[in-house]
């Protein structure tokens, strides 16, 4: 610093000084209250600040902090990867898929301008290479996370090759105490990436397509509305704890794709720059908030313990508006009760949460009835009930949740799986349940029931267009439906409500149809309200529509007979 003139070292102090305050802010992101709308904006605001001016400054000053601080390339990729990281936090935070993409772009130029590509021939001014390392594995991690939400499949696959390089190269040369966590998450993201691809959909070429199944304008199903439809979904609560179901960085594919179904398709700017600050920046006024959300805001929980699913529960239960819902989803292992008494509703069992941050002093799983601690029983949802609530269970333990009361006269739908499929389907449990894939994408659901593994995209663009007409149908049927003024129909209002009901109606007819599934109690989907048979599930306008779509992908032989009435 000696040798600096005035300018020079007014600028590496400036420099410093903003670094070591966006350090400091980043570390006190991890203090915040996770949930919740209004806490955490005005603390991730100045974040935002800080770090737009670190990176604008270092871009204009980059001559003289190249020279006379020696700056390194890994220090301004780390100055990008903590944006980018911002940008993913701001996405769970608000459920707006466009961050995402802000995401994306940080975390492209990192690997386009090879900012972490010199490492071992860099100081780490104090600090050892093996750490530098480290930063960069957990950066390809992130980055992977990121493209796996944007669909950028063939892009994740360049990436997860990558890792893998450097994973081995970091291993054989630092014989690290970490070695095994890395080797558990390549095995992990390889086995994400195995069981997501339960269907490859083909084009011209044979080469395999991605498809997106979030919502768009072309897969929004029609509705005739009413003043009844009155409700839209605000608030949901994503619940994941599949002992055997694959993962990846506390994504289970159940919620991995109940998530993109809730979600709008992201629009990328096309204009937008990757090296360039974005001009999205969030601002955290309360003035300058969109009135209306894109998406419901989503909170993701794997594997959480009773008291953070009460407390997430209760948030967005708070955060509610007028006429909002709340959906819950919730992907559990069922936790079946120890004997056969039924005097109360916590005598059936719920699904399992977590108990391994919560020890129970005296040693004892279970309370002085016998009960389980670390279970979500039905029960224990009554005072949610005090608003408009949606709730999704895919669990073998789903049936339970039907003797809810409804106590408080509003608004509640509940839709559970099957709690068991046939044993030629039972290799289905590590990759999804199969409820949520028939949430998720019905048409793939189909040809996995089929075993069908590769299908041309003109089969499928046709199979979609069936699909969308048994939608069609089922909404016309259902809004005419009577009785279900103060159930249903409230929901339908809503694009993505309406979607799951009516792919859920989809669901229970190609199961009642399907020669495994239709005579075994066990292997149906129930919901509560029930819906009505005769008006709706057994309707023949319906039932012809899957058969076409089964016809078209030659799959009859493990339906049921059409009746020839119908047809």
């Amino acid at each position: 610093m000696a040798e600096l003139d005035e300018n020079e070292r007014r600028i590496i102090n400036e420099f410093c000084q903003l670094q070591e305050k966006s350090k400091q802010l980043f570390n006190g992101l991890r203090d915040l209250p996770q949930y919740g709308h209004k806490q955490w904006q005005a603390y991730f605001g100045r974040t935002f600040d800080v770090y737009t001016k670190l990176w604008k400054f270092q871009q204009q000053h980059r001559q003289i902090l190249d020279v006379k601080y020696d700056l390194k390339r890994w220090q301004i990729g780390e100055i990008a990867s903590k944006i980018g990281q911002l940008y993913y936090h701001y996405y769970l935070r608000t459920s707006e898929t466009n961050y995402l993409n802000e995401a994306f772009s940080f975390y492209s130029a990192i690997r386009a301008r090879s900012y972490y590509s010199r490492i071992a021939k860099e100081d780490h001014h104090g600090g050892s290479k093996s750490d530098l390392v480290v930063k960069k594995l957990r950066y390809y991690a992130r980055f992977i996370v990121v493209c796996l939400l944007l669909k950028k499949m063939k892009l994740v696959r360049e990436l997860v090759r990558e890792l893998s390089k450097y994973v081995d190269e970091y291993t054989s040369t630092y014989e690290p105490d970490d070695q095994l966590e890395w080797s558990l998450v390549l095995g992990e993201i390889k086995s994400f990436l195995e069981a997501d691809a339960i269907l490859n959909i083909l084009d011209a070429d044979s080469n395999p397509m991605v498809i997106s199944h979030r919502l768009s304008p072309l897969t929004t199903p029609p509705v005739e509305k009413s003043p009844a439809m009155d409700l839209t979904l605000q608030e949901v609560l994503i619940f994941g704890n599949n002992n055997d179901q694959v993962k990846f960085s506390e994504l289970t594919l159940d919620m991995f794709r109940i998530l993109q179904t809730l979600e709008r398709e992201p629009q990328e700017d096309a204009s937008y720059q990757a090296y360039s600050l974005p001009s999205r920046t969030p601002s955290m006024e309360s003035n300058d908030r969109p009135l209306k959300r894109e998406n419901p805001h989503k909170y993701l929980l794997y594997k959480p313990t009773l008291s953070q699913l009460l407390v997430f529960l209760a948030s967005g239960f708070k955060e509610l508006p007028l006429n909002g819902a709340l959906l819950l989803y919730i992907s559990a292992d069922g936790l079946f009760p120890s004997s056969s008494s039924t005097e109360d509703r916590y005598d059936m069992g719920g699904v399992c949460t977590n108990s391994k941050r919560e020890p129970d002093p005296s040693g004892n799983k279970r309370g002085s009835q016998g009960k389980e601690l670390n279970c979500l029983y039905p029960g224990d949802l009554i005072p949610f009930m005090r608003k408009p609530l949606f709730l999704i269970v895919d669990s073998d333990n789903s049936w339970v949740f039907q003797n809810v009361p409804q106590l408080f006269g509003q608004p509640l739908v509940i839709l559970m799986s099957p709690q068991d499929v046939p044993s030629q389907y039972q290799d289905l449990h590590p990759k999804g349940g199969l409820l949520t894939l028939f949430l998720h994408s019905p048409l793939t659901a189909i040809c996995v029931l089929g075993k069908i593994k590769e299908i041309p995209y003109h089969l499928w663009e046709t199979g979609q267009a069936f699909v969308d007409r048994f939608l069609a149908e089922a909404s016309r049927l259902l809004t005419r439906v009577k009785g279900i003024e103060s159930s249903y129909l409230p929901f339908l209002g809503d694009d993505f409500l309406r979607l799951l009901l009516l792919r859920f109606i989809f669901c229970c007819v190609a199961l009642r149809l399907h020669r495994s599934f239709k005579h075994w109690p066990a292997l149906q989907p129930r919901s509560q309200p029930p819906l009505p048979e005769s008006e709706l599930l057994l309707q023949s306008s319906l039932e012809r529509a899957m058969y076409t779509l089964v016809d078209h992908l030659e799959l009859s032989s493990i339906f049921t007979e059409p009746n020839r009435e119908i047809l």
